[in-house]
């Protein structure tokens, strides 16, 4: 079994939930060894969230956030169990923890306390809201999305403001932990002293919000919702057909002039009113009139596959297991069976040509690993 490229780092994870799991689940995938530290008798709290759940009852929301790791059972609480986390923190490169802020410190084991002992530790702290002024208002992802913004932009315009399918937020905070994570042993590398990371739910999804909130730092442009079009580009949307909707990405004016031609309205590429994207912005509800009534007339798989060989970036809009279905057909990895087990995973989103992705370890029970962690007879 390749070794990954992370091979010999060791994580000490005290977080859970999602933004602190996905981090370390990222890094377990690329080779390190991250040791999940959980409470008895309940553990990380999307153990219980459920339905849906595995053939065994176990919650799929834990499961997918949580493989290649070894689960500890310690109560924090205990001093005895807090000595055993100190242990593990000092045979650590990292140490990752999403409690709120100061709840760390008040356990002995927040970054000044360890540094003094460990110079060498990388310790990374997500909040939900940063470790001063917002340091009590708790961290959940629904929350950061109608307080950030996020739903002000999602949604019909005359609807209410909508939240993103998924914990986009948690999701895209657990990214910029793992690079601030990595950022910092690079630093380490090259001076041997470790440093706090500490990332954010709010300030991740400010910028996350790329183009939109750019629009308000420049210009002073605050945005509003407009379903699934978009601000500066056009066609750039979903659009009814004969049977269901079909997603137009049209980046720039030669694009648009392919999809007139298959569309049979090459005229439309030379109107005064489309012939650039400012102009197509400008008019877009002419646009979308003329389009959508070219589009109703078949389905969209027929478009999809017409303006994709046009070179027309299109498609229709899968359901989940059509989703798969489609990365299958492409060739990529969509869901993956740990060896040795029956577990599956969605599989991993790094393709590395010297030192793949790993899936080799299911998800852990709670405590299974405390035993072997701390060396003691089971």
């Amino acid at each position: 079994m390749e070794r990954g490229a992370l091979h010999g780092l060791r994580i000490a994870d005290f977080s859970r939930v999602l933004a602190g799991p996905y981090a370390t689940m990222l890094l377990a995938d690329l080779g390190a060894d991250v040791v999940k530290v959980e409470r008895p008798g309940t553990g990380d709290e999307t153990r219980q969230w459920r339905p849906p759940a595995d053939e065994h009852g176990t919650s799929t929301y834990f499961l997918g956030v949580n493989r290649n790791k070894r689960s500890v059972a310690l109560d924090l609480s205990a001093e005895a169990d807090r000595e055993r986390a100190r242990a593990l923190v000092a045979e650590s490169d990292v140490l990752l923890e999403n409690f709120r802020p100061g709840t760390m410190e008040r356990l002995g084991l927040g970054y000044e306390d360890l540094k003094a002992r460990h110079p060498g530790l990388v310790y990374c702290s997500i909040s939900g809201f940063g470790a001063g002024e917002g340091a009590a208002i708790p961290g959940y992802d629904l929350l950061v999305q109608a307080v950030g913004g996020l739903m002000s932009v999602t949604g019909e315009p005359d609807g209410e403001p909508m939240k993103a399918g998924v914990a986009l937020v948690d999701v895209i905070t657990g990214l910029h932990a793992a690079l601030g994570i990595m950022a910092a042993l690079r630093h380490r590398e090259t001076t041997g002293r470790g440093q706090r990371v500490e990332v954010n739910l709010l300030s991740s999804l400010l910028s996350a919000m790329v183009n939109q909130a750019s629009a308000y730092a420049v210009a002073g442009v605050v945005p509003g919702r407009m379903g699934n079009a978009h601000p500066s580009i056009a066609p750039y949307e979903t659009f009814p057909t004969a049977d269901r909707p079909l997603a137009l990405a049209v980046g720039n004016d030669a694009q648009f002039a392919a999809l007139a031609a298959v569309l049979g309205r090459p005229e439309l590429a030379d109107d005064v009113r489309f012939r650039t994207n400012p102009e197509r912005v400008a008019h877009r509800a002419e646009l979308r009139k003329a389009l959508g009534e070219r589009l109703c007339t078949a389905g969209a798989d027929h478009w999809s596959a017409a303006l994709l060989a046009a070179g027309v970036p299109a498609g229709p809009v899968n359901s989940l297991d059509e989703a798969f279905a489609f990365a299958g057909r492409l060739g990529l990895p969509g869901v993956v069976t740990v060896p040795g087990t029956d577990a599956r995973q969605v599989a991993g989103p790094f393709a590395l040509s010297e030192s793949p992705t790993r899936y080799h370890l299911p998800p852990p029970a709670l405590g299974e690993h405390t035993a072997e962690v701390f060396g003691e007879p089971e």
